[in-house]
């Protein structure tokens, strides 16, 4: 009797041993994914009356391989993308997927009243589920405080992430950002642009390393201190749009400077290579403001084009003459949300299943952002106030 005690003793000291090794193995592993995922919070649920999806926020622990990433010559395709993203993130034992879909959306940069410089953007789709990100890796780079759309990381717009295998897809937030600011107040922001005869991607290619389009804007928010370092920073690679679709894309700091950066080659109707694009930047001006929508800003883009061809130049043109007749200016970050609410989705020429997701006022100056879910303006539980951690 006691030897068969003796040795029951052993074997369940043998497998506590184990499952210690094994517990040792797996946080050395995922320790940074796990701190991650138990980050993540639900702000709101869904709700069918409004088409409102659910709102999350997560906290990323550690760098998420993207110096390690950039440092192997990036991505020219989704695939490789997600390839190198399920290697590092799951070790290659759980499958994750990274998509893109067609975007409206409207920004535009200001001053305050009181002389801060603020970064405004709606980001309009369809109803989906969308999560605030926080990072801060370290090693240099900047923290900063973003957005992203669940869908792109294949969580279904009618479903949630409340399940383990969808937060599981949520560590790869950090690569699909929408718009962000850092800490040091550089904002950047991502718009669909509907290039060529049936909005062809941008596919550049050079010697050059390379970025997917929502992984320059992750380049940008990590690594840049001012909108002369964004712009100088891109230039260093090919950009590849993803989702077989063309995009462009702001970027502002805290001293007012803006750009907005495309990638053209000829005229709209005729711009169907995306390898022979090259990329334009068009500055801010003495007006103090910037505006940008679907509408292409590059010099003769539209030139013998029909105006049918010209998308979102009806809310270009209305933002930016509110602001210039403003003097570039808005009261506040409340004043400037409301400026956003005259061209969401709701208000601005509706469609059916057209809806402005989030509407985002960041302030450069003091690096924090106003954030407001699904058009529920002017209401405290739709209303989130970030700050970069």
């Amino acid at each position: 009797m006691e030897k068969k005690t003796s040795l029951f003793r052993r074997a369940l000291l043998i497998l506590l041993v184990l499952a210690a090794v094994l517990l040792a193995v797996i946080f050395a592993l995922w320790h940074n994914e796990i701190s991650t995922l138990l980050s993540i919070e639900k702000l709101n649920t869904s709700d069918d009356a409004h088409e409102d999806g659910n709102v999350y926020q997560m906290t990323v622990s550690g760098g998420y391989y993207f110096d390690e990433y950039l440092s192997r010559g990036g991505a020219s395709t989704d695939k490789e993308l997600i390839d190198f993203i399920t290697g590092k993130i799951t070790k290659n034992l759980i499958p994750m997927t990274i998509s893109e879909s067609a975007i409206s959306c409207s920004s535009f940069t200001a001053a305050s009243a009181e002389g801060d410089r603020l970064f405004a953007r709606n980001y309009d789709f369809s109803r989906t589920n969308t999560c605030i990100v926080y990072t801060n890796p370290g090693g240099g780079r900047h923290a900063s405080v973003s957005t992203i759309d669940l869908q792109f990381l294949g969580i279904a717009e009618e479903g949630d992430a409340d399940g383990l295998s969808e937060r599981v897809l949520m560590l790869a937030a950090p690569y699909v950002p929408l718009d962000g600011v850092n800490d040091a107040g550089v904002a950047c922001g991502i718009y669909m642009t509907y290039q060529g005869a049936e909005a062809v991607a941008t596919d550049q290619q050079t010697e050059r390393p390379d970025l997917t389009s929502t992984t320059m804007l992750r380049l940008i928010l990590d690594y840049a201190g001012s909108v002369e370092e964004a712009v100088e920073l891109v230039s260093g690679y090919d950009l590849h749009d993803s989702a077989k679709t063309s995009f462009h894309y702001m970027v502002a700091d805290a001293t007012g400077r803006s750009a907005v950066l495309e990638w053209v080659a000829a005229t709209d109707s005729t711009d169907n290579d995306g390898s022979a694009r090259e990329r334009k930047v068009t500055w801010s001006d003495e007006s103090n403001c910037q505006t940008v929508t679907n509408y292409i800003l590059a010099e003769g883009y539209y030139d013998g084009e029909p105006e049918e061809s010209m998308t979102g130049l009806d809310r270009y043109e209305y933002l930016t003459g509110v602001l210039e007749a403003a003097g570039g200016t808005v009261a506040d970050e409340a004043a400037a949300m409301e400026l956003l609410s005259d061209v969401g989705r709701r208000s601005w020429k509706p469609k059916k299943d057209s809806l402005t997701v989030h509407s985002v006022v960041y302030n450069l100056t003091d690096r924090t952002a106003v954030w407001v879910g699904n058009e529920h303006y002017g209401e405290a539980d739709y209303t989130y106030y970030l700050a970069v951690k």
